[in-house]
C-alpha cells in the first residue's frame, strides 16, 4: 500500500533545540561547580531528568525542575535561594529562545504538501511545542499536530488510529532512532533517520537496523529523491 501520511519529529528535525539545552546545562554545571566537578553535576542532572520523566514528561519545564532538584541534591540542601532564582531564569531564557528552522525544511514541506498528509509527531510540553510550531511559521503545512507524552509503539498506534491509516501507510521522519524509528518499524511502518549533531544522552541507542522500511539520510533535503527515484522508492 502507498504511503499516505508523512510525520515529522519537531525538535532537531524541523528546528534547532538540543544545543540550547546543552548550553543551559553547561551554565547550570558551572553554577554548581563549587559543590562538584561539572561532569559529575551533568551526570547527576541526567539521572534526575530520567527519573522525573514519568512525573514531568519531556520539555523545558521538567528540565527546569530537574535542575532545581539536582542543585538541592548536590548541595545537600544548602544551595542559596539566589541560585534557585538563577536556575529559574535559565529555564525562562530557554523558553524564550528564537525558533531557528533547519536548512531545507521548508523546501521539503513545500514539495510534499498536496501529495501526502503531513503531520507533526513530537514529544514535549504541549504549550511549548505549540508555541514553537507557531513561531516557526511552518504550521500551515501540517494536517495534524500530535504532541505525545512519549513515543512508544502504543503512542504511534493511537496516532495511526486517529489518522485512520494502516502502519504501512505511515512514514516517520526524525533524528532519534529510539523515538522516531524503532517504534514505527516495530509496528510495520516506514521511518527515515536524519542524525543531528547533538542528541540527548537518553535518546542514544547502539543498534544496527536491517529493515526494508528504514532509510538513513544526512540532511532533510535528501528525503525528496526517495519519493521520486525508482531505485529507492519507499512508497
Amino acid at each position: 500500500m502507498s504511503i499516505k501520511v508523512i510525520a515529522f519529529d519537531a525538535d532537531d528535525t524541523l528546528w534547532v533545540n538540543e544545543p540550547y539545552f546543552r548550553e543551559t546545562e553547561n551554565e547550570f554545571c558551572q553554577l554548581m561547580e563549587a559543590y562538584l566537578p561539572q561532569h559529575t553535576v551533568a551526570r547527576e542532572l541526567l539521572h534526575t531528568e530520567i527519573k522525573n520523566l514519568t512525573l514531568y514528561g519531556y520539555g523545558i519545564k521538567g528540565f527546569m525542575l530537574s535542575m532545581i532538584e539536582t542543585a538541592l541534591t548536590v548541595s545537600n540542601n544548602t544551595i542559596d535561594i539566589s541560585a534557585v532564582d538563577k536556575i529559574i531564569t535559565y529555564g525562562k531564557a530557554l523558553l524564550a529562545r528564537p525558533i531557528v528552522v533547519l536548512e531545507g525544511v521548508e523546501e521539503v514541506l513545500q514539495s510534499l504538501k498536496g501529495h501526502y498528509r503531513l503531520v507533526v509527531a513530537t514529544k514535549g510540553d504541549l504549550l511549548d511545542q505549540e508555541r514553537k510550531l507557531r513561531n516557526s511559521g511552518l504550521d500551515h503545512y501540517f494536517h495534524h499536530v500530535e504532541v505525545m507524552s512519549d513515543k512508544q509503539p502504543k503512542d504511534y498506534k493511537k496516532l495511526l488510529k486517529h489518522l485512520d491509516i494502516q502502519p504501512e501507510q505511515f512514514l516517520m521522519i526524525g533524528n532519534s532512532l529510539k523515538s522516531d524509528v524503532l517504534p514505527v518499524l516495530d509496528l510495520g511502518g516506514h521511518a527515515i533517520h536524519i542524525p543531528f549533531h547533538t542528541t540527548w544522552a537518553h535518546e542514544h541507542v547502539d543498534v544496527h537496523i536491517d529493515n526494508p522500511n528504514f532509510r538513513q539520510v544526512e540532511q532533510i533535503m535528501d528525503v525528496l529523491p526517495l519519493f521520486i527515484s525508482p531505485s529507492s522508492e519507499i512508497s
